[in-house]
């Protein structure tokens, strides 16, 4: 086997657009990224997305296409004096064709780091492509959002990865040429399937399986060891990113939705990321705000639960979380409590919704009397059903409703209940 210098990750990188697996929304034939690219007029640009999805590959790609020399730091590591050297290449013989610098994980310059690359691309002696795997609108000072244009590169899916790995597969056979190299279908899929649409993780996995499969006659990789290799797959996940707000996002719509199977999907996918306090808020949120009053006991059973969870902690949590997560998405819905105080908040925000009644105003203090506060007050208790018709809203809004029963039947036997009493 020939001497192999650089990962295959390297290796396999594409060198033309075409090459590039995932990102057609972008750089698909007529899509904006690769127009703006054939232009040769290059703007400053944001490239925002996900882990191993192409963005430092495609600003090679740019650079080379441009004739431009391409500079690449990482904000992590890199700071504003390594900025200004990479200014001061410009006009020089190697940089003649102009500079590209790429800037990669840009949310870890400060605001005052950032600021320090504006003179450089407002005189347009740098172009800037900057990468970050968080939302830009976030953590990009707003100096550079403006002078920029974000392009998102997405999760690569399944088959493109697959695609990516047979290509891989080539290389690999030549690195092995004087053996027999073999790699199964299912291994290659489920490489692809398990490392979230990061194709560098999955080009490593694959070679890290073909040192394991190496053998006297030859190279095999079969599924047992992709399984191997894949045994703790690293989550796209971040509890300060946006991975970690989409997650608890899907988790809760999956809930509402009534979808059992998602939502476990997504509960497998925080307690993999041990993210248990994020769990147990969001789960008694969601009895409240989605579940609601079409079962009013959800939310104790959910407390319960998640009580439990943190007494227990991991891995023995994850039980009563799966049996709080099944309730939530099989119990009956309603939004009726969280439309309800919306619509009695927005009243009092933006409504002129005037005095309370002198009748329900506090009367067990000297001088209450003289005010005329609480003087008229029909006691319920003291009325047949404990009910007695008064009005208990402000003059200006005396006739607003803002609870509307949910079609749900505790919800409807309680309107029964009270159309009865109040008839």
């Amino acid at each position: 086997m020939a001497e192999v210098a650089a990962p295959l990750a390297d290796r396999i990188r594409p060198t033309t657009l075409d090459e590039v697996v995932g990102q057609q929304h972008i750089l698909g034939q007529g899509k904006l990224l690769r127009q703006v690219i054939a232009s040769g007029s290059l703007p400053n640009m944001i490239f925002y997305g996900p882990s191993g999805t192409g963005k430092t590959t495609v600003a090679r790609i740019i650079a080379s296409s441009a004739g431009k020399k391409l500079y690449s730091l990482n904000a992590t590591t890199a700071s504003v004096s390594d900025v200004r050297r990479v200014a001061e290449s410009v006009g020089s013989i190697e940089a003649s064709g102009g500079v590209i610098l790429y800037l990669d994980e840009i949310q870890n310059f400060n605001k005052k780091q950032q600021q320090s690359l504006l003179e450089h691309i407002e005189n347009g002696n740098i172009t800037l492509i900057a990468s970050t795997t968080e939302n830009p609108y976030f953590y990009v000072y707003n100096a550079i959002l403006s002078r920029s244009t974000v392009f998102e590169f997405k999760q690569v899916s399944a088959q493109d990865v697959n695609a990516a790995l047979l290509r891989a597969v080539d290389i690999l056979k030549e690195d092995y040429k004087n053996l027999e190299f073999k790699a199964d279908d299912d291994a290659l899929w489920h490489i692809a399937n398990v490392c979230f649409g990061d194709v560098r993780k999955a080009l490593n996995m694959l070679e890290i399986c073909a040192l394991a499969g190496l053998g006297e006659k030859g190279v095999h990789i079969t599924l047992d060891m992709a399984v191997s290799a894949s045994n703790r797959p690293a989550m796209r996940y971040d509890r300060d990113g946006d991975s970690h707000y989409d997650i608890l996002s899907a988790f809760q719509k999956s809930i509402r939705g009534s979808d059992p199977d998602a939502a476990l999907h997504y509960l497998a996918r925080l307690v993999a990321a041990g993210d248990l306090i994020s769990i147990c808020r969001r789960l008694l949120v969601m009895a409240a705000e989605d579940i609601g009053l079409a079962y009013p006991n959800a939310i104790t059973i959910v407390k319960s639960c998640t009580d439990a969870a943190k007494e227990l902690g991991f891995p023995e949590a994850q039980i009563p979380l799966a049996e709080a997560v099944i309730l939530l998405a099989t119990a009956p819905k309603s939004n009726s409590a969280v439309c309800a105080i919306g619509a009695a908040l927005s009243d009092f925000e933006h409504t002129d919704t005037g005095d309370i009644p002198k009748h329900l105003k506090d009367s067990h203090y000297k001088g209450a009397a003289k005010l005329g506060n609480g003087q008229t007050y029909k006691y319920p208790h003291s009325y047949p059903n404990h009910y007695v018709k008064q009005q208990y809203l402000p003059d200006n809004i005396k006739d607003r409703v803002y609870y509307e029963y949910g079609e749900n039947k505790t919800e409807q036997a309680a309107k029964e209940y009270w159309e009865k009493i109040k008839k």
